[in-house]
């Protein structure tokens, strides 16, 4: 029987196959450059997800990883922590002249976020 965090990767990759984003889960050998769980592709916009089992949260090095991701300007997701998103959390989607960002107001973390997220970029 799969277990908890199993669980969770598997309503995150019904929900990115549903809007279409592309996805790529690495399994880690111990060898490379550590990674988040999931690493995907949509719009144009690089995201990545960390899965976690209900309570948990990510470890020390992968904090480092999610750090290294969004200071290059990629979005992170960690799903299956105990705290979804603050209620009232809200996104503006804004279009430049070359390019659509979106600018976040709260940080968001969990399913919900990535729903939203993809939403407003389509």
């Amino acid at each position: 029987m799969a277990g908890p965090e199993a669980k969770v990767k598997g309503r995150v990759k019904v929900i990115l196959k549903e809007k279409g984003a592309y996805q790529h889960w690495p399994v880690q050998t111990g060898y490379g450059a550590a990674c988040l769980d999931c690493h995907g592709v949509f719009m144009g916009y690089y995201f990545a997800i960390e899965t976690k089992a209900p309570g948990k949260h990510p470890t020390p090095r992968q904090k480092l990883t999610i750090g290294d991701i969004e200071k290059s300007g990629g979005k992170v997701f960690v799903i299956g922590e105990s705290i979804v998103h603050r209620k009232g959390d809200t996104i503006r989607v804004h279009h430049g002249p070359f390019k659509t960002y979106v600018t976040w107001v709260d940080i968001y973390s969990g399913e919900e976020a990535l729903k939203q997220w993809l939403s407003a970029l389509t």
